[in-house]
């Protein structure tokens, strides 16, 4: 590729624009991961993401993608042949349900249509029919990263409940930890998968698992093999703030100041930030004219907004349009939405500017390629974050 000026838009679903500070951070000389100075960065981090979890238990922390973390919560919960219920929000739940096939596990996948969330009803309903109490776990996504929708997990435990089935549940925050608000224990979540790249502001390379008691209880009697996986050996060690084998020590230095920054701003604040950018972006997706993949206004995504660009009409086409005239990179559409959804990344480390940036950049492409819109859809955003409070202190005055 020729050279383009200026600074490079990543405005795709993740991984995100990572901080300066957190670069700086990354950057700094490794230290002995055996010695002291690792230790106090160990104990300081493996604190500061139970925050961000929001929750008092263990959070155990992999040098791996978010794919590792799914992997963990799967092995360390679960035997051969144990059934799972999951839910069919969109390209990653299925993923999830691949990765249970693979290895040995039974899902059971209820039928979604790529722009819903979680039907908590019909969970419920299947595990009041499972009398024999075979499903052992139900695993969903909570911000399905294809479609920018996002589920109700409250919801979700008490269908689990209101059913009075044991069932664990398991829930995958890639796409809204940090960015969505997002309660484990409140929710009575059994094992929280996340990862680095997104709303923590970090390239990609940690991801995390958040542990129940109960989730903890499960992995005494799980029989899949686990080994770089296991808990038990992760958490005795974490106690004294260490790691039973070489952690990405450079990228832990980076997340205790990702989480210093989120603290800074204040946790509401930063999900304020997220659900003032995602609503801007869908009036200026509804002025042109376009649909938005998430058909529930109150299951739309406050990271990731999917746009479905007309018959006939090429979402590559446009994307590859706006990297070569704008220098921005917009996600594409996956699975059966791809060349039809183009993806808006909203999440992260940015404000009101870099939200108006990407949406010209967007007005740019569609004109450039003649797809046929509505004029103005930034206008529609300019007016809606102008007249709209920038952050939940400044509410309050």
């Amino acid at each position: 590729m020729r050279y383009q000026p200026g600074r490079h838009f990543l405005q795709i679903p993740g991984p995100t624009n990572t901080p300066l500070a957190v670069l700086a951070a990354i950057a700094k000389p490794t230290i002995d991961h055996r010695g002291p100075e690792f230790g106090k960065l160990g104990r300081e981090v493996l604190a500061g993401i139970k925050t961000i979890f929001k929750t008092k238990n263990p959070v155990v922390i992999y040098p791996a993608s978010g794919t590792g973390a799914w992997e963990a919560a799967l092995v360390n919960t679960l035997s051969a042949g144990d059934h799972v219920l999951m839910f069919e929000t969109g390209w990653f739940a299925t993923l999830w349900n691949k990765m249970a096939t693979r290895l040995g596990i039974q899902p059971e996948f209820i039928d979604g249509d790529w722009r819903s969330g979680v039907n908590a009803d019909a969970i419920e309903a299947r595990l009041r029919e499972d009398k024999a109490r075979e499903i052992k776990a139900v695993a969903v996504v909570h911000n399905e990263t294809s479609t920018g929708v996002a589920s109700n997990i409250a919801a979700v435990r008490r269908a689990i409940d209101k059913a009075g089935h044991p069932a664990l549940l398991l829930v995958d925050t890639i796409s809204s930890l940090a960015s969505i608000d997002y309660r484990h224990d409140e929710w009575g979540v059994d094992v929280t998968v996340g990862g680095s790249q997104k709303g923590l502001m970090l390239p990609p390379g940690l991801s995390f698992n958040a542990v129940s008691d109960k989730a903890l209880a499960a992995s005494k009697k799980a029989k899949l093999p686990r080994s770089f996986w296991a808990w038990d050996e992760m958490i005795a060690a974490n106690e004294t703030g260490y790691f039973p084998y070489t952690p990405a020590s450079n990228m832990l230095q980076g997340l205790k100041v990702a989480i210093e920054m989120l603290h800074e701003e204040g946790l509401d604040n930063v999900f304020h930030r997220h659900d003032r950018a995602a609503e801007a972006t869908r009036r200026a997706v509804r002025h042109w004219g376009f649909e938005i993949q998430c058909r529930n206004p109150a299951e739309c995504s406050s990271s990731i907004t999917a746009v479905r660009l007309p018959e006939g009409h090429s979402a590559d086409k446009l994307r590859a349009e706006i990297l070569e005239r704008c220098n921005m990179s917009l996600g594409n559409g996956l699975g059966p939405l791809a060349d039809k959804v183009f993806r808006i990344g909203h999440l992260g480390d940015f404000h009101d500017l870099m939200v108006t940036g990407t949406l010209s950049g967007v007005e740019i492409g569609l004109k450039a390629r003649g797809i046929p819109h509505r004029s103005g859809g930034v206008d529609a955003a300019v007016s809606y974050l102008a007249g709209n409070t920038g952050a939940l202190a400044d509410a309050a005055e």
